[in-house]
């Protein structure tokens, strides 16, 4: 199982670096947890909905299932972050959507780090995290944040897509997991796990480019809140490789990890530039360095290419 070592000979004791394949699958039971979430399935294939409609958006990011903020009992800003409390910020965003529903078809992107990680480190392995739930625990917690989430839409629209970004600095593969479980057990419906950096898919006259804003092996430092002339020759090329300008009429690039709000319009003449914020509260570290921070989601409903946004703070 070992991928790789290597000898470290420049300190005062000699030691190896070994890095070794994770053993997700031999300690989680994921068969039982499955199961569990699989009463009474019947086969289902949604219906199309109509091209040229309008639809709604909820967006999401950093859920962050498993992270303490209050673990040493020092913290700035101890606030709960615990599977009721992530079930009740999912109710929340639930009622908010349905409260501002515009359109018949829903599109749910869910943008990384659904998991705050995994054997409380990264997924790079190296950074320790406090958390307060074991791997099961934040397994089944998250794929019940799922299933809780699709429930309460589903019913109310016509066609609801749910996109979910899998490759980011946190929950890595074991967030692919939850998510493959989640579509594998709401088979039929539109569910997209995306695991590339960067990606995107296109509505209408609209393409949305989707990323977490770091990735699971390869970027120190991802994209940040505020655009800049790095960033976008970054998003006009990945643009141009995929055809995408000439495909659309409007592009949104979205991303999370910031744990900040913010959307730039005018930053480029070809893309919008959006921030999400984080739907957990800031970690200890985060509290620390720089500010207690808000908590919230986004609803954003389009008519054509032109669209309007309303940002939901929890806390």
């Amino acid at each position: 199982d070992i991928t790789s070592y290597k000898l470290v000979s420049h300190t005062g004791v000699p030691y190896y670096n070994i890095v070794g394949k994770p053993q997700i699958l031999k300690e989680i039971d994921l068969e039982s947890i499955i199961k569990k979430h699989t009463k009474d399935i019947k086969p289902y294939k949604q219906k199309p909905y109509k091209k040229g409609l309008g639809f709604d958006t909820l967006t999401y990011s950093d859920v962050h299932i498993g992270m303490d903020t209050d673990k040493y009992k020092n913290s700035m800003y101890p606030i709960k972050w615990n599977r009721e409390e992530a079930l009740k910020s999912c109710d929340i965003m639930i009622q908010k959507t349905l409260d501002n529903k515009q359109n018949d078809m829903l599109v749910v992107d869910e943008l990384g780090d659904l998991l705050d990680g995994f054997d409380a480190k990264t997924t790079r392995g190296g950074h320790e995290l406090p958390q307060n739930m074991t791997n099961e625990e934040a397994f089944d917690c998250a794929l019940e944040f799922k299933i809780r989430l699709f429930e309460g839409l589903i019913s109310h629209y016509k066609y609801v897509q749910f996109n979910n970004i899998c490759n980011d600095n946190h929950a890595g593969s074991f967030g692919y997991m939850v998510n493959a479980a989640f579509k594998q057990i709401k088979a039929g419906y539109d569910i997209t796990n995306y695991r590339q950096f960067i990606n995107h898919y296109f509505i209408n006259d609209v393409c949305f480019v989707i990323t977490h804003g770091k990735d699971d092996k390869t970027l120190k430092f991802g994209f940040k809140p505020q655009l800049d002339p790095k960033t976008i020759e970054k998003i006009d090329q990945y643009c141009k490789h995929n055809g995408i300008y000439n495909r659309s009429k409007r592009i949104i690039f979205k991303k999370g990890d910031s744990h900040q709000t913010l959307f730039n319009m005018c930053g480029s003449d070809d893309f919008d530039y959006y921030n999400y914020p984080a739907l957990s509260p800031s970690s200890q570290w985060v509290q620390n360095n720089f500010k207690k921070g808000r908590t919230g989601f986004v609803l954003e409903s389009f008519d054509g290419i032109e669209s309007t946004i309303k940002t939901i703070f929890i806390n």
